[in-house]
């Protein structure tokens, strides 16, 4: 096994995720087989109980792991699916030391962070990286590390200590470092600065760690004595510094990475040269061309609780960008912060209030995403019932699914007190309840999560169409309420339609409105299954609707009409899912840049 270990220094927020999926990928074009490792120095077991605002958002896998954002990064670049255990943090790590000094593992001795956290660290690397991740039966050929925060944080002492111990262990021709480093350009001088990149390296080496590759993050390319200076006091091959500049669209990056020969500097640190081949892209290039091409416009307004930062709807961001250039269109989003729609806003704060509504009404889709707590869930609520009422095509999920239904029992049911549970306690028509399985006391790892299995119950609508006209489908879950089964016979008595349903037929996963040009809701994540070259069904469809391709694509089984057909960078054949489309970035502003650390 080979490692690749990718760390920052400087500044948070470099796009080390980016930098990490994009050598991952490349590697991948080599014809290696790559898996992924994020660490991440807090305490926190796992993701699950932290703020979007403070985390953005939180990632499910398959196996129902709560993780880092960066998990989905690389498993977008490199179609791979991860497990819980791919990321690690200081809690899980502490945790396993202190079960195995309660078991006696550790009698007689006394417990300490070296050697005990270090060798629990090692051993955790060494046990994740061989588990397949690409549908394969043996270990990958590479495992790229990425450790999170920024050289010099307090909370990453023990993995540095850790890491520098592994890179002796494994041998030279094991290990290669690449350290992403800022170098800024200050506006009165106007010159490219090295001092930044110098101090976070020597401060990476009296760590015991030696770069082997400088990634440079800056706004433009670096000039040539740049890069002689800093081969010259960071003690890296000029060859080897590489040039991370912004670009038009983050696909680009794999790209600027090929030209700079970075997969030959980190070939050489590898001892892989004579078992890799030239990287063969396959059909990236052409999608990275594509993206940058596409100018007509299609306007998805996102009616959300965590509007003020968009890493909170990451993998939702990047849904819709791989549908909306399947459907060779432009992507813009039009954030609605969903508490402005309500009439409490009208009175204090008109301004705000009209001009959300003037966002919401000049959308071609409308789109209610998950979340949590009862802000802003009244104008979730008036949102859904504008999609439904104007026919708007409409897509909500989890909450968003929830609120169609809630509105749904109000307007038509004429239940004008019906809610959910989780916002009215006491509601007399509570159309959403808490799940009998969850806890009301402990709130980390506790949810309904992972993937589960969605049976198809109306062979002829919308949603069966879209996935391909499938029997069933296997999505990722994370929610604790779900839609009162005691009421579902009302509601398709009235006119809705619950088109996809668990394995018991009880718990409500697809819920369709008929005679509506596109209104669904799904209790499941779709956007975390959402790949590069295959797009999320639902997604598509909204796109599709929004564009008005959807009965196109319906009669076509939900392939896309038009769009490159899934190849692969490493121009190897991938597994299908039938929605052979293309990826792009569209023009949500996702472009690598100068301390946005922008993901697909």
């Amino acid at each position: 096994m080979k490692y690749v270990l990718v760390t920052g220094g400087v500044v948070s927020g470099l796009g080390k995720g980016v930098t990490a999926s994009s050598i991952g990928l490349i590697l991948k074009c080599c014809g290696l087989r790559v898996t992924s490792i994020k660490i991440d120095p807090y305490l926190n077991t796992d993701a699950g109980t932290m703020s979007p605002f403070e985390h953005g958002e939180v990632f499910v896998l398959d196996d129902g792991g709560e993780v880092d954002l960066d998990l989905g990064n690389y498993e977008r670049f490199l179609d791979i699916k991860l497990t819980r255990d791919n990321n690690i943090t200081t809690g899980k790590i502490y945790q396993s030391v202190l079960d195995k000094e309660r078991k006696g593992d550790y009698l007689g001795k006394t417990v300490q962070v070296v050697p005990h956290i270090t060798d629990a660290i090692q051993e955790w690397i060494e046990r994740v990286a061989v588990i397949p991740v690409d549908g394969e039966d043996s270990p990958a050929d590479v495992c790229v590390i990425e450790l999170g925060g920024t050289i010099g944080d307090i909370e990453s002492m023990p993995f540095i200590e850790a890491l520098g111990q592994f890179s002796y262990r494994v041998g030279a021709g094991n290990f290669c470092l690449i350290h992403v480093s800022l170098v800024p350009v200050l506006n009165v001088v106007g010159e490219q600065k090295t001092k930044p990149t110098q101090h976070s390296v020597r401060g990476l080496r009296s760590l015991g760690l030696t770069p082997n590759i400088l990634a440079c993050r800056s706004t433009t390319a670096l000039d040539d004595n740049v890069k002689e200076k800093l081969s010259r006091f960071c003690h890296v091959p000029v060859d080897s510094i590489i040039s991370l500049y912004d670009a038009s669209n983050i696909w680009r990056v794999p790209l600027i990475l090929r030209d700079q020969k970075a997969h030959e500097a980190i070939l050489k640190v590898l001892n892989l040269k004579g078992v890799a081949r030239e990287p063969v892209f396959g059909e990236w290039t052409s999608r990275t061309e594509l993206c940058d091409r596409l100018h007509e416009p299609v306007r998805v307004a996102m009616v959300g609780k965590y509007t003020g930062l968009s890493d909170s709807y990451l993998s939702v961001l990047k849904a819709l960008l791989h549908s909306s250039v399947a459907c060779r269109r432009k992507l813009f989003v039009d954030w609605v912060p969903a508490s402005d729609l309500e009439n409490e806003t009208a009175k204090e704060n008109p301004e705000n209030y009209r001009n959300s509504w003037n966002l919401l009404k000049g959308a071609d889709a409308v789109l209610v995403p998950g979340g949590f707590g009862d802000r802003g869930v009244e104008g979730k609520i008036l949102a859904a019932k504008y999609a439904r009422e104007n026919r708007i095509p409409y897509l909500g999920i989890c909450l968003g699914m929830q609120i169609a239904v809630i509105e749904y029992a109000r307007s038509i049911l004429g239940l004008q007190d019906a809610n959910s549970t989780e916002f009215d306690p006491n509601t007399p028509n509570p159309c959403v309840i808490f799940m009998p399985e969850g806890s009301k006391t402990h709130m980390g790892g506790t949810m309904r999560l992972g993937s589960r299995r969605t049976y198809f119950q109306v062979r002829d609508s919308k949603s069966t169409k879209l996935f391909g006209n499938q029997s069933f489908v296997d999505e990722r879950h994370r929610h604790r309420y779900e839609v009162n089964p005691d009421m579902v016979q009302q509601f398709e008595d009235a006119g809705l339609s619950f088109t996809g349903k668990d394995e018991t037929g009880r718990r409500m996963e697809i819920v369709e409105l008929p005679n509506h040009p596109y209104f669904i809701g799904v209790q499941f994540h779709p956007e975390f299954k959402s790949r590069p070259g295959k797009p999320s069904a639902v997604f598509l469809g909204l796109i599709a609707a929004a564009c008005g391709q959807l009965d196109c694509l319906l009669k076509k089984g939900g392939t896309p009409t038009h769009g490159l057909s899934n190849g692969t960078a490493s121009g190897e054949k991938l597994h299908r899912n039938g929605n052979g489309t293309t990826l792009a970035n569209g023009s949500l502003d996702g472009i690598y840049r100068n301390g946005n650390g922008v993901h697909v």
